[in-house]
């Protein structure tokens, strides 16, 4: 059980969370440089479990891959033996520890709230190496334990090593640049010589240029350090550390290597993103295509959600600047000339295909891309690919598609060459043009509208869908009945329903586009033969929220922000999660979930 370290806030894998010492240091943290002995934040963790450490003295030629924390006196149980013999005399394990050193092939739950990865200055610097090295020991270790990377971290990487899983950090490296008259910066380093001018206000950078030495240096390097863990820690709060990433990691090869490997990691930040966010979604690079939350709407939107307003003619729309589309100026238009005749999906990059009934959902419209009026050949391929596999499952009698000729219709023709769909395309020069849309009503004559009411029961199926899994719609609501105006619905059971006819199951919430059970939705959910994400707990009634210690088990498919139902011996509840499955399971301290309804058992 860990004692010192709580995870606060979560960032896909970024943490941004608190030691909790005599001093509370936040993190990702600094926790100190070379030189300092015993004021070291690390340091005074491991003297709490018994362990004296020291660092080796450095000298302006020491290269920071040979800087290692050596042990005084003795490492924690269970570190690698191969370390623990490598010393003269040989060193003692402790029976109570409060941190590890540990390899990505030795970690493993040591019982301790801290993990040095001692190969790290073999791996920062290697794209492959580096991920591999950190989803191994972030997998290996408690969820709820701090990951220290030593001797590596400067203000151009230390973005990259939060995004990672990376907890805890020193300024080694940047003193050791600093004594080389090397002077860091968010974006690289350049040597002094080469200044003019100071490009930093920092108190060091305050002195004249040419009183600026390179002890000045190496305060600047640790200010400029610290400066940036805090900008990457509010990132994190809000976050938003993907959208600053995406550019910042741009100034150096190794990192967008490293980054791009992390995107090809699927499993490892797709376990970690929520499921939705109340920031803005900034797509303004190649690299948002393979955001986790865009990959999963995708993933979800060809495999789970199955279109009910009409099998008979897709009518293929741009997307619009405005969200949700239905408001935009633009997709009025669009249905005052189809008058509700066909079932609309909108094309978007970077986000795919979007059913109508989805368009609330995260992140459906909660994107902003960079519009140019035209698409690179990876946003047409991506955009292509996701139509054609939703095409594919669909059912649909032809496709109009009401597009313009740059972008969209070279993915419409990529998508439909191997099917076998009939396709009228229907703009001439711009899709709210007079000529175009007069072609679009053309298109859709003879064609039935579809009500209203039928929009809004298929809205909520879809929804349910896309949340709990293929088929929850109709398992799960399939003979509800609606109260409200979209997007403003109650979800209340039918006559064929588990619970009494009329009680609310759940309500559409329009910021987010997903649904809020109540304890009967959640027993029409368990009664149901769609997989349920459940938690188990002891014996207690949770009000407010459930603590990870009171978890006894989580399904490992939960994600944070994932519909769950709570089960105990003594209680029935739902709520959010707010840790994925399984740092549910791993932790011992923090909020598992936020319960909103709980009945006693």
């Amino acid at each position: 059980m860990t004692e010192h370290f709580e995870v606060l806030d979560r960032d896909g894998a970024a943490r941004h969370g608190e030691l909790r010492l005599p001093t509370p240091l936040e993190t990702p943290g600094l926790v100190g440089a070379v030189g300092v002995d015993d004021h070291d934040a690390v340091a005074a963790i491991l003297r709490d479990g018994g362990s004296e450490w020291r660092r080796e003295r450095s000298t302006p030629e020491t290269d920071p891959a040979e800087l290692t924390i050596l042990p005084h006196r003795a490492f924690p149980r269970g570190t690698d033996d191969r370390v623990m013999t490598a010393f003269d005399p040989p060193v003692t394990a402790l029976e109570d520890p409060t941190a590890a050193v540990v390899a990505p092939d030795t970690a493993a739950d040591h019982g301790v709230d801290a993990y040095v990865l001692a190969s790290a200055t073999g791996h920062v610097g290697h794209a492959r190496s580096f991920r591999e090295a950190i989803t191994a020991t972030r997998r290996a270790i408690p969820d709820d334990t701090a990951l220290y990377l030593p001797g590596v971290a400067t203000p151009g990487n230390v973005a990259l090593l939060a995004y990672a899983g990376v907890d805890l950090v020193d300024a080694d490296r940047a003193v050791i640049r600093g004594t080389q008259g090397r002077y860091l910066t968010p974006d690289g380093h350049r040597f002094l010589e080469d200044l003019e001018e100071l490009p930093c206000a920092c108190e060091a950078c305050q002195r004249p240029r040419d009183r600026f030495d390179r002890e000045a240096c190496v305060a600047h390097n640790v200010a400029a350090l610290d400066a940036e863990l805090r900008r990457v820690r509010e990132r994190i709060r809000t976050g938003r550390l993907r959208d600053y990433l995406e550019g910042q990691v741009r100034h150096d090869q190794w990192q967008t290597a490293a980054f791009r490997r992390f995107d090809q990691e699927w499993g490892y930040l797709e376990e970690r993103a929520p499921v939705f966010r109340t920031a803005e979604l900034a797509a303004t690079t190649a690299d948002a295509l393979h955001r986790p939350e865009i990959q999963r709407f995708a993933d979800r939107v060809t495999t789970r959600y199955v279109p009910r307003l009409d099998d008979g003619v897709a009518l293929l729309v741009p997307c619009s600047a405005r969200k949700p589309y239905s408001d935009s100026r633009s997709h009025r238009r669009f249905q005052d000339a189809a008058n509700y005749r066909a079932h609309v999906v909108s094309m978007t990059s970077p986000i795919g295909v979007v059913p109508t009934e989805l368009e609330l959902t995260y992140p459906a419209q909660h994107y902003d891309a960079a519009v140019t009026g035209t698409w690179t050949d990876d946003e047409i391929d991506f955009v292509g690919r996701v139509l054609e596999r939703y095409l594919a499952r669909a059912d649909y009698d032809r496709v109009v598609a009401h597009v313009p000729a740059a972008g969209y219709r070279p993915a419409v023709e990529g998508a439909t060459d191997a099917l076998d769909l009939e396709v009228t395309y229907t703009v001439a020069d711009h899709p709210t043009d007079e000529a175009s849309l007069a072609a679009l009503a053309d298109a859709l004559d003879g064609e039935p509208q579809i009500r209203v009411a039928d929009r809004e029961r298929a809205t909520v199926r879809a929804i349910a869908d896309y949340q709990f899994g293929e088929g929850a719609g109709d398992a799960v609501f399939g003979d509800c009945s609606l109260e409200g105006r979209h997007p403003k619905l109650r979800v209340l059971a039918g006559a064929d329903a588990p619970a009494e006819e009329g009680a609310l199951l759940a309500t559409l919430v329009p910021s987010y586009g997903l649904l809020a059970l109540t304890v009967a939705g959640a027993r029409a959910w368990v009664d149901s033969d769609v997989g349920v994400r459940r938690v188990h707990i002891d014996d207690f009634v949770p009000h407010g929220s459930v603590l990870a210690p009171g978890v006894v088990d989580a399904d490992e498919a939960i994600r944070v922000g994932d519909e769950v139902v709570v089960e105990g011996p003594s209680a029935l509840a739902v709520g959010r999660a707010t840790m994925h499955g399984a740092a549910m399971v791993e932790s011992s301290r923090g909020v598992a979930v936020d319960i909103r309804h709980t009945t006693e058992s």
